[in-house]
Parts: structure tokens; sequence; C-alpha cells
């Protein structure tokens, strides 16, 4: 009688184990997608092996409930042991394999920082209606963002950066409502930003900046109500400011540095929670409005390469904080006022102006 109980436990344990297994279908969408990339230095890898791709497969994670593959999170680099072991951080060479997109249930995929993997984004990757966490950063992607990115509605963070991705961002992508992080910086990203942006009203972070992104900042974005940090510096941007930019509640980094910009300074950018401002390297004419007040703290205000005239508004005095002011290469003129936060800026700050004088330059 103990043999068979013995061979019936067996039994049952085995049973378990596959219901508790991830489905054959999963597993060989997982080994697709490694055949697809070359790992030559850490072996993480090594560990694909076996019937069960849910326990001890490096990077993989499993839904408790139905073991459907829920994330992939591979980053070459990392605190992991296996990086600390080999004293190195990683790299990829291959790409993203269509294969990827057979797993169903996905809702998190990080391939970051590998470096050398190419390849496009597979356009299959809209149809992964479950997936929260898009992180492709720091590769050689290339290709343009899929047309129809816009289907993902669970969507939260998409982060493509440092990468070689071209074309334009695509109407869809306004269509995500649930996305709270758009970094896009570093790639050849070209057109102009949709002007339906402002639907994006979960948005917290766009970063858009090092691309060949052109035409007019929307006046929709200032609609997008939980935007605190918003970069389109280096890019190809004309027309004027939205003063509506303003206004935002929350809006505390705007970097507009290194573009085509032209108008003059909305006094709603000086009156606003913006803490950092960057305006450098523009078109920028007028004068600086003289609106600072006891609300304006700012770590860092730099207008600095632009076509401004007029004096230094003497309101500045009266602001809370102001860290580190730039006004150099401008066609600023008269006298600097004295006391803070004057008397903690170097010379630097107001250099290549017409006519500046008094301290840190010379005297009047």
């Amino acid at each position: 009688m103990k043999p068979v109980f013995t061979i019936m436990s067996a039994l049952l344990l085995a049973v378990i184990a596959t219901v508790n297994s991830c489905p054959p279908s999963d597993r060989a969408a997982l080994l697709a997608f490694k055949t697809a990339l070359h790992e030559p230095y850490l072996g993480i890898f090594d560990s694909w092996t076996g019937t069960d791709c849910c326990h001890n497969w490096y990077g993989v994670s499993c839904d408790t409930e139905s073991h459907r593959v829920a994330d992939i999170n591979l980053r070459g680099e990392s605190e992991d042991p296996i990086f600390e072991r080999a004293h190195r951080t990683g790299y990829m060479t291959g790409f993203i394999s269509p294969e990827i997109c057979k797993l169903t249930r996905l809702s998190s995929l990080t391939i970051a920082d590998w470096k050398g993997i190419t390849g496009e984004i597979p356009k299959c990757i809209s149809t992964l209606s479950f997936l929260r966490i898009l992180d492709l950063v720091g590769n050689k992607i290339s290709g343009e963002i899929p047309y129809d990115i816009g289907k993902l509605n669970s969507l939260t963070v998409l982060n493509i950066a440092d990468n070689q991705i071209s074309g334009r961002i695509p109407a869809s992508l306004t269509s995500l409502s649930s996305l709270m992080h758009l970094d896009l910086r570093n790639n050849k990203i070209s057109g102009p930003i949709p002007r339906r942006f402002g639907r994006l009203g979960m948005l917290s972070r766009a970063l858009l900046s090092g691309n060949q992104i052109s035409g007019l900042i929307p006046s929709s974005i200032s609609r997008i109500y939980r935007l605190a940090d918003l970069d389109l510096s280096m890019n190809k941007i004309s027309g004027s400011i939205p003063a509506s930019l303003g206004k935002m509640a929350v809006l505390a980094t705007l970097n507009l540095d290194c573009n085509k910009i032209s108008g003059t300074i909305p006094p709603t950018l000086l009156t606003s929670s913006i803490g950092n401002l960057n305006l450098s390297r523009n078109g920028l004419a007028g004068k600086i409005p003289d609106v600072f007040g006891p609300r304006s703290y700012f770590t860092v205000i730099d207008l600095s390469y632009n076509k401004l005239s007029g004096s230094i508004p003497r309101t500045l005095m009266a602001a809370s904080y102001i860290g580190h002011l730039d006004v150099s290469y401008n066609h600023l003129c008269g006298r600097i006022p004295a006391g803070a936060p004057f008397d903690h800026l170097e010379a630097s700050s107001f250099s290549h102006n017409h006519c500046l004088c008094g301290k840190p330059l010379r005297a009047c």
C-alpha cells in the first residue's frame, strides 16, 4: 500500500507543479525572445532553463494567480550581484523579437541600458492591453514609435530615451489617458508636438529634449494639471511661449533652451510655481518683465543668449530666493541693482550685454 501512496503523492506533486508553472506558450515566447539577443559577459540567460519560467528565470516574474508572465525586467546597469561579481555594466546586442507580443498578460517590459540592442520597437507591442510600463532606455533602437501606441490604455510609463528613434510623435499617443511619465529624450524624433498633447491628463513628466522636434508649443499643454516637469530643450521649436504655461498649478521645471523660440517672455512665467526656468539660446526679445515678488522662488533662471533689452528688473530684489541668475549675451543696459540676490552672483551672469554696469561688473 505504501508504494501506491508514494506514487500517488508523486503524481499529485507533479500535477501541482504543472498547475503552478507558466504555460508552455509563455515559456516558448520567452525562449524565442531570448534567441534574438546576445549577452556575452554576464550570463543573465543561463537561468532560463527548465519548464517553469515563473521560478528562478532571471528578470522574469509571473502573476501569482494566473501564473502568466507579467514582468520582464532586464537592466544593463544594476546593483544585482551578477553585475557586482562581473565588475562591469551590461552589454547586449540583437533585437527585440515580436515573439514578446505572445506574452499577452505582460504588464511591464524593461529592456534598458544594454547599449547594443538595435532593430525597431515591435509594432505588435500595441496589442499588449495589460502593459503598464515600457522602458527601453539606453539602447540603439531605431525606427518609429508604433503609430497605434495609443491603444495601450493602461500604460503609465513610456521611456524610450537615448536611442535612435525617428519619425513623428504619433497622434494616437495623446490617447494614453493613464500615462504619467513620458521620456523621449535624445533620439531623432522630428515633426511637431501633437496639438492635442493636453489630453494626457495624468502626465507629471514630459521629457522631449535632444530631438529635432519643430513647430509650436501647443497651448493645450497648460491643461495638464499634474505636469511638474516639461523639458523641450535642444529641439527646433519656434513661435512664442504660451502665457498659459505660467498658470499651471504644479509646473516646477520648464526647460525650453536651445530652440528657435521668439516673442517676449510671458510675465506669468515669473510669477508662477516654476522654480527652474531655462529659456536660454533662443530668439526672445523685449524687456524682462518687472513682475518679481515674494512668491518668486527660483533655484535657476537662465535667460542668456537671447535678444533681451532694457534694464534688469528691480523687483528681482523682492524675490524670496534667486539661486542662479544668468542674463549674459543679451542687449541689456543700465545699473545692476545692489543687494540680494545680486551680491552673490558672478560677473559671468551679466557679461556680454550692451551697457550693464555696477557690481560685479565695472563701476557705472
